[in-house]
């Protein structure tokens, strides 16, 4: 069963960055400097859980260019069993639940090997691929009224 709510104790906080060190900076060396920002504290998270066990983390901000979806990570030992898609899946929920009439922009900068998984929910790639921390990226946008979660 997996289990997935928007964080809301330090506790669960620290759980999400610990997968996140595992996912970016141990498994893909993303230097802990470009890992963890300043919008720490201003951004929504998300924390997965497969019976009970945590296992991946999301979150997402307001930006200047919208509203921006972020840092997901699932552990190794937790992937292809439907975490990520669960895990764009309620961060999506909870954009729209929060977002006034008209939906702002909401767009990321997906690893290039996840952009299939992005793309199932509507999301399409904009400009050229780039590089992020190292590891080949494109930005993708959801088309505004394209897509809304039932």
């Amino acid at each position: 069963m997996i289990d997935i709510l928007p964080i809301s104790s330090p506790a669960d906080l620290d759980l999400a960055f610990s997968i996140r060190r595992q996912v970016f900076v141990d498994e893909q060396k993303v230097s802990a400097e470009e890992e963890y920002d300043e919008f720490e504290t201003s951004s929504t998270h998300f924390l997965a859980r497969v019976d009970q066990v945590p296992c991946g983390t999301a979150r997402w901000r307001r930006t200047s260019n919208g509203v921006k979806l972020e840092r997901f990570a699932v552990l190794k030992a937790y992937r292809n069993r439907g975490v990520a898609k669960a895990l764009v899946e309620a961060v999506l929920n909870n954009v729209f639940s929060q977002q006034p009439e008209p939906i702002e922009r909401i767009y990321l900068h997906a690893q290039v090997t996840a952009m299939p998984l992005y793309a199932g929910f509507g999301f399409v790639p904009v400009g050229p691929v780039f590089d992020e921390a190292g590891i080949q990226h494109q930005k993708m946008v959801l088309p505004g009224s394209a897509y809304l979660i039932q």
